[in-house]
């Protein structure tokens, strides 16, 4: 049964872990941009997945103008982005340029018949259910439809680091629990055995004189 707990946990902090690496590391999708907005937004049980207001405006008020990116991605299927500062806060991308950026993305606007095609790259998820966007971070043209999204060289230097410092603690705590708590739980179970032996033999003594 402790095993079995023991699995369950651990189970869950590495998908804690893998969804947080999903949510937050950049990912780019090829895109045609079809249209941008803006509009207010009234954050409630999805405030986590909103970003702080504004580098350099009133962080107090509750709700706040958003800008979107609306795209239809290379294999056909629609996406919304929101386009919001990160400024000092996490994700860790200081991102302080949300305006030139829906700029870009306003300029980048083409219909189905004259297609150009971007990467944009972004960070977070979307999910209609919770009203959820993913955050674009950046925008450049490629080729085209085809056209590579390149090598993610920043996430596998992330997951890489993260990989080698999960290691050492582990190698760390497993020598550290070898050489102190393994030997003092043993004590104390021989100590517990040797206390219930000796139990044992003194009700043995009661029940020869009874």
């Amino acid at each position: 049964m402790f095993s079995v707990i023991k699995w369950v946990f651990w189970g869950t902090i590495w998908v804690l872990v893998l969804a947080v690496f999903h949510y937050t590391l950049p990912q780019v999708d090829i895109v045609r941009v079809t249209d941008t907005y803006e509009k207010r937004i009234d954050p409630g049980e999805n405030s986590l997945f909103w970003a702080e207001a504004d580098v350099g405006s009133d962080g107090t008020v509750a709700n706040r103008d958003v800008f979107f990116i609306q795209t239809r991605r290379a294999k056909g299927d629609v996406m919304v982005y929101r386009n919001e500062d990160t400024g000092w806060g996490w994700p860790p991308y200081f991102k302080f340029d949300t305006s030139n950026l829906q700029a870009e993305a306003a300029d980048a606007k083409t219909t189905a018949d004259a297609a150009q095609y971007f990467a944009l790259k972004h960070y977070g998820w979307r999910n209609e259910f919770f009203t959820i966007f993913p955050n674009a971070i950046s925008i450049r043209p490629v080729d085209g439809p085809d056209a590579s999204k390149g090598i993610p060289f920043l996430n596998i230097f992330i997951i890489t680091l993260f990989a080698a410092i999960a290691w050492a603690i582990w190698v760390r705590w497993r020598r550290f629990r070898m050489a102190r708590i393994d030997p003092t739980l043993e004590a104390i179970e021989d100590d517990m055995a040797e206390k219930s032996g000796a139990m044992r033999r003194w009700l043995g003594t009661w029940k020869k004189k009874t």
